[in-house]
C-alpha cells in the first residue's frame, strides 16, 4: 500500500508504552480477524455493527482482507503476533472522501490502539488523495466518538436518531501535529520508565575477570548504591561481587525491568530473545561489533517483545535520583547528582562530558550513551528531560538524526523550558558538495544542521570544550538581556583582548552613559579610565572593584560584564583579593558576570559566590565571549514569537502534483524536465518568471527574438539539453543580442558547440540591471525539504553567500533567510540605494516553501538568478529535478 506501510511494518508505542506492530492487512489474516470479532462481547459487537450480528462480523473480516488499493486500505495492530485492532477505509462515490471503520479487541480498550491505527490510516489516505473520513456511530458509543474528537483533526457531527454521522477532515495542521506529539510523548515516557527508573537490573555478561566490562558495570551499580534489586547473569558463578548470579535471564526469580548486556556480539541476539520471552521491557547493549545479521536479530527481538533498547556499542545509562542511584555505565567514576541531562552517541564524548561537568561541579540528572542508536534516540532523551521534574540543562552530542523534523518540533518545545546545548559534529560532509545544482551544492551537512539548530533554538558549539564553557555560564548565571557588554580590567592589555573577543563573537561594547560614568568615577581610584573597556588600574582595591561591578550589573544600559583580571604585586601587597570582589557580589545580579584570568590552568572553572550561586571563570577572553554570545542568542530566541505559516494566494498544489506525475509517467527514473514543465510547475505556485520562448531552429529563434525583444530589442539565447545545469560554466548562454544577424550567429555558435547534445534554445529578453539572487529547494533524505537563499548569478559558488531554513517556513524564518546572507544590505538599500521589492521576496520564499511541502516529486529546485529590483522580482533561469515520490510522513508515530 502507499504511505509508510508500503514495504514493511511499522512499530509504534501505545499509550502505556507497549510496542505494537502496525501493518497492512493481508489475505492470510482472515482467520485472525474472524477471531477478533468472534471474541468480542455482544455489547461491543452491537456498538461496532449497530446490532449483535455474527454474520456482519464475518463479512467485515472477509472484506478487510480484500486486496488493498486506492479505494480500500486496511491496517492491523499486532501485539506479539496477535491482531488486537483493525482500521480500514473504503472510498465513497464523492471524490476525496472515504468511509472509516475501527475495531479494537476486547481487553485492549483505553490503550490508544484505535487512535494509533487511525493516525496511520489517515496518512495512507492522504497519499491516496483522500481528504475526508466519514464514520457512522451509535450516538451512545461515547468511546468511539471521543476517539474521533480527540484525534486533533477537525470533526463535525450530525445526529439522526440513534446514529451520529462524523465527518473528519484530514488536514495535517499544527493542532493535529500537537495532538500527535502529545500522544507520542505520553507513550514514550511510559516506555522509558523501565530504562531510567528500573526497580530491578540484571547484568548479563558480568565476568570473574577484573577487567571485564560487565563486571565494571556490576561494580558501578553496587557502589552507586542502587536502591533496587540487582542480579548478575553468568552460568559459571553463583555470586559476583556479592550479587547473586544466575545461569540465564530465564532463571532469574522474576523478570527485571532493565537488562544490561556485556556479552560477545554473537550472544547478543540470543540474550535479547530470552529477555523478551521473560518479560523484560528495557535493555542496554554495551557490546560492539555486531554484524548486520546479528544487528537485525537484536532489533527484531526488541520490537517483537516490546523492549526499549539503548545501544549497542555504548557506555551505558545512569540516573542520579537519590531515590534510585543507578549507575549502569563503565565510566571511571560516578556522576554527581544534579540537574544536567547528557545524551551522546560517542562513549568517549560521554566520558569527556561527565568528567568536564564533574570538574565544574555541575551534577547530572540522567546520562545516556546511545551508541549505534538502534532505538532510543535524542528525541526520546529530550522528552524524558522535559518531564522528569529535575533536568534544567540539556547537553546532546548526536552524530546523526533519525527523524529531524520530529526532533525539531520536540526541541522547539523543550528549549522554551531549558537550554539545549550540542556540538555541531561532522561539519565537513564532502559528499554533499558533489551535488548537481547550485541549491544542492549549497545544502552541505553543516548548513542543513545549522538550519535545524537555529530554528529549534538549540545552542550549537564547535567542540566539547566550547560546550562545557557555555554550560558553565548557562548553569551559573542569568541570561543577558541583550548583546551589550561592559569590559572591566585591571590591565589595559587584558582589556583589549577581552574587547576584541567580544566584538568577534558578535557582542557589542557600547559607550557608557554619562550617569554611569559619573557613578563609576565616584568609586574607582584616581587614574581609572571609564570608557569601555573600564580600566580600573592596578591600584584598584577589592572594595572599589566590587562597587564598580555592582553599578555596572545594575545599569539598564549594560547586559553583561566581562571582568579580565591579572595578578599584580599591588594587590598582593595590600591583601586585596580582586577575584573575591567578583564573587562576593549580590546573589541575584540583574546581569551575568564572566571572569577571565589569563593565568588560570583550566579552560573554565566555577567559583562559589559568597552570597550564593557561582561565577564562571575562563582562562581565555574568547571563551568567555563565546559563552556570553551563546547566552545572548538564547535570550533573543526566547523573545521571538513562534512565527506564523502563510499560505500564499493563487497556488494550485493538486495541479502541480499532476504536472509532475504526468512528466514522471514518461520518465519513470526521474530527471530534469524541460523549460515547459518547469515553467508550468512554477506557474502553479505563482512564481514570477521572465518571458521566454522555446526555439528548435534558427528561424524559430529569430521569430522569438522579434516577439520578445524589450524596448531596445535585445535578447538572450540559452542552450538546453536534458541534464544541463550550469549553463554559464558550459558557455551555453549568449547575451545582449540585437537584431536578426546576431541572433542567427549566436544560434549557430550554440548548435555547433553542443552538436549532438542541444535539443533547442530558450529565448528571453535581456534583463534589466538588479541584484542577482539564488533561491532553491533541496529535498534532503534525512532532514526533509530545505529552502536555500543567497547571492546568485555567477558569484554563487565563488562567495558561497547563502542561508538555509527547513520547510515549512514561518514569517520569521523568511525574514531570517533574507537578513542572514552577507549580501543582505544590498537588499535593504545600502548606501542610499532603494531597497529591492522585499514583499515580493518574502512571497517568493513562502511560495517555494509551499512547493517543497506539497509536491513530493520535487527533489530540487534551483532558481538562479532571481533578479531583484525595487520594482519586483523575476526568475531568469530555473531548473527543477523530479523523482518518483517516496511517500513518507515525518510526523507519524513510530519507533526508529
Amino acid at each position: 500500500m502507499k504511505g509508510d506501510l508500503s514495504s514493511s511494518a511499522i512499530h509504534a508505542l501505545l499509550a502505556d508504552g507497549t510496542t505494537v506492530r502496525v501493518r497492512a492487512v493481508e489475505p492470510e489474516d482472515r482467520d485472525q480477524l474472524h477471531r477478533l470479532y468472534a471474541q468480542m462481547s455482544p455489547e461491543n459487537l452491537r456498538m461496532r455493527f449497530f446490532a449483535v450480528s455474527p454474520r456482519s462480523a464475518a463479512l467485515a473480516a472477509d472484506h478487510a482482507c480484500t486486496p488493498s488499493g486506492p479505494g480500500h486500505r486496511a491496517l492491523a495492530a499486532e501485539l506479539q503476533g496477535r491482531i488486537i485492532g483493525l482500521a480500514e477505509y473504503d472510498a465513497c462515490d464523492e471524490r476525496g472522501s472515504a468511509e472509516l471503520a475501527v475495531a479494537v479487541a476486547d481487553g485492549q480498550h483505553h490503550r490508544g490502539v484505535g487512535t494509533l491505527l487511525v493516525e496511520h490510516l489517515a496518512s495512507a489516505a492522504r497519499a491516496d488523495g483522500i481528504t475526508l473520513f466519514l464514520a457512522d456511530a451509535l450516538s451512545e458509543n461515547a468511546e468511539v466518538l471521543r476517539l474521533f474528537s480527540d484525534l486533533g483533526l477537525r470533526v463535525t457531527r450530525r445526529t439522526d436518531g440513534p446514529e451520529t454521522r462524523c465527518t473528519i477532515a484530514l488536514d495535517q495542521d499544527d493542532a493535529y501535529l500537537r495532538a500527535v506529539e502529545e500522544r507520542g510523548r505520553t507513550a514514550d515516557l511510559a516506555s522509558m520508565e523501565p530504562l531510567f527508573r528500573p526497580r530491578s537490573v540484571a547484568v548479563v555478561g558480568a565476568g570473574r575477570r577484573p577487567g571485564s566490562v560487565g563486571r565494571a558495570v556490576l561494580r558501578h551499580l553496587r557502589t552507586s548504591g542502587f536502591t533496587g534489586r540487582l542480579f548478575a547473569v553468568n552460568p559459571h558463578a553463583h555470586a559476583l561481587l556479592g550479587v547473586p548470579s544466575y545461569p540465564a535471564v530465564a532463571a532469574l526469580p522474576f523478570p527485571p525491568d532493565l537488562v544490561v548486556v556485556a556479552t560477545p556480539a554473537t550472544a547478543v541476539p540470543t540474550v535479547a530473545e530470552e529477555a523478551g520471552e521473560a518479560g523484560v521491557h528495557a535493555m542496554v547493549v554495551l557490546s560492539a561489533g555486531l554484524d548486520p545479521v546479528q544487528a537485525q536479530a537484536l532489533l527484531t527481538a526488541c520490537r517483537t517483545h516490546g523492549i526499549r533498547l539503548v545501544g549497542p556499542n555504548c557506555l551505558g545509562v545512569a540516573n542520579t535520583d537519590p531515590a534510585l542511584r543507578m549507575d549502569a555505565t563503565f565510566a571511571a567514576g560516578h556522576p554527581r547528582p544534579g540537574t544536567a541531562g547528557i545524551g551522546v552517541q560517542s562513549g568517549g564524548v560521554g566520558i569527556a562530558l561527565l568528567e568536564g561537568l564533574a570538574r565544574l561541579g555541575i551534577g547530572v540528572s540522567t546520562f545516556a550513551s546511545l551508541g549505534d542508536k538502534y532505538d532510543v534516540s535524542g528525541n526520546d532523551m529530550l522528552q524524558w528531560w522535559e518531564n522528569d521534574g529535575t533536568t534544567d540543562l540539556a547537553l546532546l552530542h548526536l552524530e546523526s538524526f533519525g527523524n529531524p523534523r520530529a526532533f525539531s518540533r520536540t526541541a522547539r518545545r523543550v528549549t522554551r523550558r531549558m537550554p539545549l546545548l550540542t556540538v555541531d559534529a561532522g561539519r565537513t560532509d564532502a559528499g554533499r558538495r558533489a551535488a548537481a545544482s547550485h541549491s544542492a551544492a549549497a545544502a552541505t551537512g553543516t548548513l542543513t544542521r545549522q538550519a535545524l539548530f537555529i530554528q529549534a533554538g538549540i545552542t550549537a558549539t564547535r567542540s566539547v570544550g566550547e560546550l562545557l564553557e557555555a554550560a558553565a555560564l548557562f548553569h551559573a548565571q542569568p541570561l543577558p538581556a541583550g548583546t551589550r557588554v561592559a569590559v572591566v580590567t585591571n590591565a589595559g592589555g587584558a582589556g583589549v583582548l577581552a574587547a576584541d573577543a567580544c566584538v568577534e563573537a558578535g557582542l557589542v561594547l557600547p559607550a557608557l552613559t554619562s550617569d554611569l560614568v559619573g557613578d563609576l568615577l565616584a568609586v574607582l581610584p584616581d587614574g581609572a579610565a571609564v570608557g569601555n573597556p573600564v580600566d580600573v588600574t592596578a591600584a584598584v582595591a577589592e572594595d572599589e572593584l566590587g562597587a564598580c561591578l555592582d553599578r555596572l550589573t545594575a545599569h539598564r544600559g549594560v547586559d553583561a560584564v566581562v571582568v579580565a583580571l591579572v595578578p599584580t604585586a599591588v594587590a598582593a601587597a595590600t591583601g586585596d583579593d580582586l577575584v573575591r570582589a567578583v564573587t562576593r557580589g549580590p546573589a541575584a545580579r540583574r546581569s551575568p558576570v564572566a571572569l577571565v584570568r589569563l593565568e588560570q590552568d583550566a579552560s573554565v572553572r566555577l567559583l562559589p559566590a559568597a552570597e550564593g550561586g557561582e561565577i564562571p571563570s575562563y582562562a581565555q577572553p574568547h571563551a568567555a565571549a563565546r559563552a556570553l554570545a551563546h547566552a545572548a542568542r538564547r535570550t533573543a530566541w526566547l523573545a521571538r514569537p513562534p512565527g506564523t505559516r502563510r499560505t500564499p494566494e493563487g497556488i494550485d498544489p493538486p495541479r502541480a502534483r499532476a504536472v509532475a506525475d504526468q512528466w514522471l509517467t514518461g520518465h519513470p527514473d526521474g530527471g530534469w524536465p524541460g523549460p515547459r514543465t518547469c515553467a508550468e510547475l512554477l506557474g502553479c505556485y505563482g512564481i514570477p518568471q521572465s518571458p521566454w520562448a522555446w526555439a528548435e531552429t534558427e528561424d524559430d529563434a529569430v521569430r522569438a527574438a522579434e516577439h520578445l525583444g524589450g524596448s531596445d530589442g535585445r535578447v538572450v539565447l540559452k542552450a538546453h539539453w536534458p541534464g544541463l545545469v550550469h549553463k554559464s560554466e558550459q558557455h551555453a548562454v549568449r547575451l545582449d543580442l540585437l537584431g536578426e544577424a546576431q541572433v542567427r550567429s549566436a544560434y549557430q555558435y550554440l548548435r555547433t558547440r553542443f552538436e549532438g547534445l542541444m535539443t533547442g534554445v530558450v529565448v528571453q529578453p535581456l534583463a534589466e540591471r538588479g541584484t542577482e539572487l539564488l533561491a532553491g529547494i533541496v529535498q534532503d533524505q534525512v532532514f526533509g525539504p530545505l529552502i536555500i537563499f543567497g547571492l546568485g548569478g555567477t558569484a554563487t559558488e565563488v562567495f558561497a553567500d547563502r542561508a538555509a531554513r527547513l520547510a515549512p517556513l514561518t514569517d520569521l524564518d523568511v525574514h531570517d533567510l533574507i537578513a542572514s546572507p552577507r549580501c543582505a544590505p544590498l537588499l535593504f538599500g545600502a548606501s542610499g540605494a532603494d531597497p529591492v521589492d522585499l514583499d515580493g521576496l518574502e512571497q517568493l520564499l513562502h511560495r517555494l516553501s509551499g512547493m517543497a511541502e506539497n509536491v513530493p516529486q520535487l527533489a530540487e529546485a534551483d532558481l538562479n538568478p532571481v533578479l531583484a529590483t525595487p520594482g519586483g522580482l523575476t526568475v531568469l533561469d530555473a531548473r527543477l529535478r523530479l523523482l518518483p515520490p517516496r511517500p513518507h510522513d515525518p510526523y507519524l508515530r513510530r519507533l526508529r
